[in-house]
């Protein structure tokens, strides 16, 4: 709020700095033709490529909300390459449109990012559409990567995740609770998690330092995770 600044290539200089080999990444621009025509330092990509430049090689892209002038959505930048890739609507309402965008890389690992509505309601109906997905679409034995913005600062949608899909929270695994990442100036609400199944946490970062504080209204995750062997 506030920030008049086009941030884009700052966006991607942080993110190159954590080293991290996915990033998982919400409200991405794939189109946007005011933007083009007005802002000079708009890419001749869309955002996700631009991000994704010589770093990651990979990427998949959701794309969820449709407009006259372009379009917006989910985005997973990937070192490893993808076996496949689809967006899966959960939309329940007609002005906020969601997606699930479920990589899947070839070494059957599944990644999933996820933008939850801000109603509770709303919320509750996606979440449902999320834990049936994940119990019919993704075998048992298969690790998982969850990761986006929950807006479940009453984390009802946590507990539904942890008991009725086994899945852990990275920092509530590693810290004890849940990291608040909303707002970025002063965290008060835990809004944004990493869920995983078949990982072990070896480190968490909640980047709240105000080299990132410019970049976005909520502070980025950085997870440190193993991928355990299976039995």
């Amino acid at each position: 709020m506030g920030n008049r600044h086009f941030t884009l290539e700052k966006i991607r200089s942080n993110l190159r700095e954590t080293g991290s080999n996915i990033v998982f990444l919400q409200e991405v621009i794939g189109e946007h033709e005011i933007h083009r025509n007005s802002i000079s330092q708009w890419p001749e990509t869309n955002q996700f490529e631009f991000l994704a430049d010589s770093v990651w090689d990979h990427y998949a892209y959701g794309k969820n909300a449709i407009y006259q002038h372009g379009h917006h959505g989910n985005a997973i930048l990937s070192e490893l390459p993808f076996f496949q890739s689809s967006n899966v609507d959960v939309s329940t309402l007609s002005f906020s449109q969601r997606g699930i965008l479920h990589g899947l890389l070839e070494n059957k690992i599944h990644l999933l990012c996820i933008h939850l509505g801000l109603f509770e309601r709303e919320r509750r109906d996606q979440v449902g559409k999320l834990i049936e997905y994940i119990q019919t679409c993704i075998p048992e034995a298969e690790p998982i990567i969850l990761a986006g913005d929950f807006n479940d600062w009453r984390k009802t949608t946590h507990r539904r995740l942890t008991q009725e899909c086994d899945l852990i929270e990275a920092c509530e695994q590693h810290q004890g609770s849940v990291a608040n990442t909303f707002p970025a100036m002063m965290p008060l609400l835990p809004m944004d998690r990493i869920y995983m199944r078949g990982f072990t946490v070896n480190g968490i970062e909640v980047m709240a330092h105000s080299a990132w504080r410019q970049l976005s209204d909520h502070c980025a995750i950085v997870a440190d995770l193993t991928l355990q062997e299976a039995h």
